[in-house]
């Protein structure tokens, strides 16, 4: 069985795959709102990410690129993605699908930036994710947890 991270269309079909998800709670991971946004704006670039087993959506991301200008975490400053909203419907946890969801984000070879859930440090670090040093003006109460890959390094306070 081949299950391949897709890209996913902002559409009504999408959103309707969106509500499995909003079933098992977790209010903060909600995209509904985001995806219905996008599609009033007929935005044609997503940054929905997922996986299907069958034609079900059991797996979803949003991957942001934050360019440079932007960048308060990395050395050099440089364009960079913030994953967002990572989640494994339940019954399909503990089988790698959010694993293949970071490494496909890790594949752009960009530093990630997230802003992890309570209880899911573990996960993040296992991916290979670190905290960043705290910068109260810059982190406003989140704990940001980042991954950079090779020749980039965290920015100095």
């Amino acid at each position: 069985m081949k299950n391949e991270v897709e890209k996913l269309l902002i559409n009504y079909k999408t959103l309707e795959q969106f509500k499995r998800f909003k079933e098992y709670g977790n209010q903060e991971l909600s995209m509904m709102e985001d995806l219905q946004n996008n599609i009033v704006e007929n935005n044609s670039e997503s940054p929905f990410y997922g996986i299907y087993v069958g034609h079900h959506l059991i797996a979803r991301m949003s991957l942001y690129k934050v360019s440079a200008k932007y960048d308060a975490y990395f050395k050099p400053p440089q364009d960079y993605l913030e994953l967002w909203k990572l989640e494994v419907l339940p019954d399909y946890r503990g089988r790698h699908y959010g694993k293949a969801l970071v490494d496909f984000a890790k594949s752009f070879q960009l530093p990630i930036k997230t802003n992890p859930r309570i209880n899911s440090h573990g996960f993040w670090e296992k991916m290979g994710f670190q905290k960043a040093k705290y910068e109260m003006e810059r982190d406003l109460g989140e704990n940001p947890l980042i991954w950079m890959p090779e020749g980039v390094e965290e920015k100095e306070q």
